[in-house]
């Protein structure tokens, strides 16, 4: 841990007018938020960072604090009184709404807080990907659904402590109106149909999307936020998302743009907006963009669940060595772990409690492969209700000693 000294200084120089780039008179100009991990205009092939000592991102999900997923941090969700429910939407609606907002709102200050984000800054990580859902607009929500409130002055006030620490922040609309997935708990909803790809819920996720952006621009607390993701995990090799890259993208960036336009914001300190990349397999996310400027994407990457890779400790190294996943620009690997499929997880050979060297090997591989091919990563995530197996939890495998505290120790196995 930080000694409270390290931490005073931390606070004072991530207030700073030169928080984001080393003191260097030539950058004096550039905003604080747009050059967070990209040139800035008039600076295209600089190579200050926003992070002085670090030029990638290197962080963790904020996985079950605003979205839960009950699977993974199972205990915490029965402490919040949401044992045997499927989603929050299914909580609120079973339980009521005063005793689930009551039970939701101890539930965010409990899971993640300021003790998390200083241990995040004493392993050296740098951002925070932060999971959303529309409900956060409690406008948005009508008499057919049911989700916690109360969530917005827990979210500024956290952003406010992340901020101050240095942390570079992304917003992720990650449960979508009317649910971008069937049956997932991660939108919030265990829907039976999809329900988002219609103009109705566009236009709700639009204004979702302009209210966070106003917010954003105008809040001191939201000062590090340099991101912000149009939607999590839509559909994909699905015919339902040629309306997502024909209307939903060009309108909502329109949208965000135009709320920046309006505040004034000037053009060094605009958002960046965030698609998920055609490696998702949605398609090309910017083919009906008229404008391109300070866009990312996003790529998701879990070997869990890919049946192309031959599931061997050799073949998983090799592989992510290997593994290239930039392809439309600018891209970040925003979630990732250390899991691996159903079938082998439980075996001797995959054995999170004997196979510590493997985990550490595997983990510094893919370190290596999405720092060389992209801006970095985002490890799904900080902490889970796993118990001893660590794969999803960053916080666990630093525990076990998988993860180093210093992530500039890592030797990569490539």
């Amino acid at each position: 841990m930080l000694t409270s000294s390290l931490l005073v200084a931390i606070a004072a120089f991530a207030s700073s007018a030169q928080a984001w780039l080393p003191s260097d008179a030539s950058n004096a100009a550039v905003n604080k938020r747009s050059l967070g991990l990209f040139p800035a205009p008039g600076q295209e092939g600089t190579d200050k960072r926003w992070l002085p000592g670090s030029d990638k991102i290197r962080g963790v999900n904020l996985g079950s604090l605003f979205i839960f997923e009950p699977w993974i941090s199972s205990s915490e969700w029965a402490a919040t009184g949401c044992e045997g429910q499927n989603s929050e939407f299914d909580c609120v609606m079973n339980k009521g709404q005063d005793t689930a907002d009551t039970n939701f709102q101890a539930h965010w200050r409990r899971f993640i807080n300021e003790t998390d984000l200083n241990e995040m800054i004493s392993y050296n990580l740098n951002t925070i990907r932060i999971p959303l859902g529309y409900w956060l607009k409690e406008s948005l929500v009508d008499s057919s659904e049911h989700f916690p409130k109360g969530g917005l002055d827990y979210l500024t006030e956290f952003v406010g402590w992340a901020s101050d620490r240095g942390f570079y922040i992304i917003l992720d609309l990650h449960g979508a109106p009317g649910a971008q997935q069937t049956k997932q708990p991660f939108t919030g909803q265990y829907a039976d149909t999809v329900g988002f790809y219609n103009d109705y819920n566009y236009n709700r996720a639009i204004e979702w999307l302009e209210w966070i952006v106003d917010i954003v621009h105008t809040t001191d607390e939201y000062r590090n936020v340099g991101m912000i993701e149009l939607v999590n995990e839509p559909l994909n090799w699905d015919n339902a998302v040629g309306t997502l890259r024909d209307t939903f993208y060009p309108n909502a960036y329109k949208a965000i743009r135009t709320i920046e336009d309006n505040l004034s914001v000037n053009s060094a300190d605009r958002l960046h907006i965030q698609m998920m990349s055609s490696l998702w397999g949605s398609g090309n996310p910017v083919e009906h963009l008229d404008d391109t400027t300070f866009t990312a994407f996003d790529d998701h990457r879990y070997f869990k669940w890919d049946t192309s890779i031959e599931v061997s400790h050799d073949s998983y190294i090799s592989t992510s060595c290997s593994d290239d996943r930039n392809s439309d620009g600018p891209s970040i690997v925003g979630e990732w772990s250390l899991a691996v499929p159903d079938d082998v997880e439980s075996t001797d050979e995959w054995s999170p409690s004997t196979q510590q060297d493997f985990y550490s090997k595997w983990f510094a591989a893919q370190v290596h492969a999405y720092e060389s091919s992209t801006l970095g990563w985002v490890f799904w995530s900080w902490t889970t209700d796993l118990g001893d197996d660590y794969r999803w939890s960053y916080k666990a495998a630093v525990e076990a000693g998988v993860i180093p505290t210093d992530l500039s120790t890592i030797s990569s196995p490539c």
